[in-house]
């Protein structure tokens, strides 16, 4: 959520930073919220100064009744009820102005940073850097499903009997090896000095109102029945609403965290739900880093904590590639955002396993979190980044870590977690 002083002072810019993200239908709630913003003021000017009048007049009953002037008196109670009766109306008139730009203010996006591609989708998302020698190799690598099959790991057809499609069982080494990696996750994370922690894995609507945008959640979020209460769809929602109605003391900054959680989404779209494989899925899990930081120091955390991500996906034998989210393709409380991918030998090219986004002030607007500086209390910079979210990041690792045999290489990193084993095999 923007600072309404953008819309009073520069509407233009508002509305030429929602035609960058192809919003077009959204330019009408900026002036409508100016129009909004003029009378929501004007209805409290105007009440305040009946409340001086009232409490004026008031004082001069007692004075009046004493000295017997009845007639007086009756006179100034009835401007008094007039004034009471307008203070009522100023009153309703900015109630209902302050909850419709409330609502108006949820929609509008946050100004994009000035060197986000424009485009209309993430067709045009911009390749920024490759890490790591893309290798394919001679022999052919199977679907990630036949992969795991072979090794006794994967089983879709009895989740779909308990669960339904969309879910799944990892049994066996490929279980354990999901497990490792996000062990090792969580360590890498906290070797970079980050808190780890394990949040709520459920959130009330205030807290989800406060992390994202209506139409994220509405494709995203499963709702809790009878309940105010949402299954999250990354750690991150409850790790900034952690920090929800809190004065964080500027010393105290940054907060660096990394959290661990399962994660669950509707994953509502065209793309439907792969019946297959594991890459597009109800439930997965995650390692998750989040940083709180002030507003100059944004910028900087942004460019590190990408490279957390290419750093670790690096030390497990995986080539990927960074692409820069186009303004269509940001979501509308982010200011930049861009995307690591891993490359798939199988397929030949890369696809998403993390993202990395600065949503400078909007989160902490929402959510009331702010830094107490000498110079008074002011809104932070929130910022996150996927670690690692398998079952995908398992993906990448399975196809560039496989062999002709079958089986899979274990990178010296990951072999504390799998008990010292170099390979799996059938």
């Amino acid at each position: 959520m923007i600072d309404i002083k953008l819309i009073r002072e520069n509407r233009d810019l508002v509305k030429k930073n929602i035609e960058k993200k192809f919003q077009n239908e959204k330019l009408s709630l900026v002036d409508e919220v100016y129009e909004l913003d003029i009378k929501m003021r004007e209805s409290k000017v105007k009440g305040d100064n009946l409340r001086a009048l009232k409490n004026e007049k008031s004082s001069l009953i007692g004075s009046l009744m004493r000295e017997g002037k009845k007639d007086e008196t009756m006179k100034i109670k009835e401007e008094i009820s007039s004034y009471a009766k307008e203070i009522e109306e100023c009153e309703k008139i900015y109630s209902e102005c302050k909850n419709k730009i409330k609502s108006n203010m949820m929609l509008i996006p946050n100004i994009i940073a000035d060197d986000v591609p424009i485009g209309e989708d993430d067709t045009k998302n911009v390749e920024i850097e490759k890490f790591g020698k893309p290798i394919i190799p001679k022999y052919e690598i199977p679907h990630h499903a036949d992969i795991c099959i072979n090794l006794s790991g994967l089983d879709k057809e009895s989740a779909g009997r308990t669960s339904g499609n969309g879910f799944y069982y990892l049994t066996g080494d490929i279980a354990r090896l999901h497990s490792a990696m996000i062990a090792y996750a969580k360590d890498f994370m906290i070797e970079k000095g980050f808190t780890y922690c394990i949040p709520p894995f459920m959130i009330r609507s205030d807290v989800v109102d406060g992390v994202m945008s209506f139409e994220e959640m509405d494709a995203m979020m499963y709702k809790i029945e009878n309940e105010d209460l949402y299954l999250i769809g990354t750690s991150e929602h409850s790790m900034i609403g952690k920090f929800k109605d809190q004065i964080i003391k500027e010393e105290n900054l940054p907060i660096t965290m990394t959290s661990y959680s399962p994660c669950f989404r509707k994953e509502v779209g065209s793309h439907g739900i792969e019946e297959r494989g594991l890459y597009r899925v109800h439930q997965f899990e995650k390692e998750e880093m989040v940083v709180l930081c002030k507003p100059e120091d944004g910028m900087d955390w942004y460019n590190k904590m990408w490279k957390y991500t290419v750093d670790f996906f690096r030390s497990l034998n995986i080539p990927v590639r960074t692409l820069e989210c186009c303004s269509g393709d940001l979501a509308d409380l982010k200011v930049k955002s861009c995307d690591v991918e891993a490359f798939s030998p199988r397929q030949n090219k890369y696809f998403e396993v993390g993202s990395c986004s600065i949503l400078g002030d909007a989160q902490a607007r929402r959510l009331g979190i702010r830094m107490k500086t000498k110079d008074g209390n002011k809104y932070l910079t929130t910022l996150n980044n996927t670690v690692l979210a398998t079952p995908r990041g398992l993906i990448a690792f399975l196809e560039n870590n496989y062999n002709e045999d079958g089986s899979i290489n274990i990178p010296k990193a990951l072999r504390p977690y799998m008990g010292g084993k170099e390979k799996i095999e059938k």
